[in-house]
């Protein structure tokens, strides 16, 4: 599995980053691509420690059983649920949000599984530094792939 801390998966993710564009349209769901950079910004929070969100009630008995998804090499599906904390309604400043999702994933990617979270993901519970590396990149890989780049 490809880690966001691996020199090489962080330069594919950051050159894919790059050729997404205002007009980028999502090739399912319902994010804009303003939207899907401050979503994938948001996430990025939790996985560096900067926003400690509280597990979910579902997550403590399902999250353990499907911990697997978050971190094997199987793709997510297409349109898979999300936690509502992490839906982004408004509109954004696709150049905005754009640089401060660049400046989080360089900052987190060069930072190392040192300076990943301890602290447990609100869904899958107990993750490791390593595993969060590893979430963050199959994340960025999904929404960069529903938006064609």
């Amino acid at each position: 599995m490809k880690t966001i801390f691996d020199k090489e998966a962080y330069q594919e993710i950051d050159s894919r980053l790059n050729k997404l564009n205002p007009e980028s349209k999502a090739q399912w769901g319902v994010m804009k691509a303003p939207q899907m950079l401050a979503h994938c910004g948001e996430a990025l929070k939790v996985a560096s420690g900067e926003v400690k969100r509280p597990r979910i009630f579902i997550g403590y008995i399902l999250g353990p059983l499907f911990k697997n998804i978050l971190i094997s090499d199987t793709p997510f599906k297409p349109s898979t649920q999300t936690d509502p904390n992490f839906i982004i309604k408004d509109d954004r400043d696709f150049t905005t949000e754009k640089e401060k999702l660049s400046t989080a994933l360089k900052r987190f990617s060069d930072g190392g599984e040192k300076n990943a979270s301890t602290h447990k993901h609100p869904f899958f519970g107990s993750v490791s530094q390593k595993e969060w590396g590893m979430a963050m990149y199959k994340h960025l890989d999904h929404h960069l792939k529903q938006f064609g780049v």
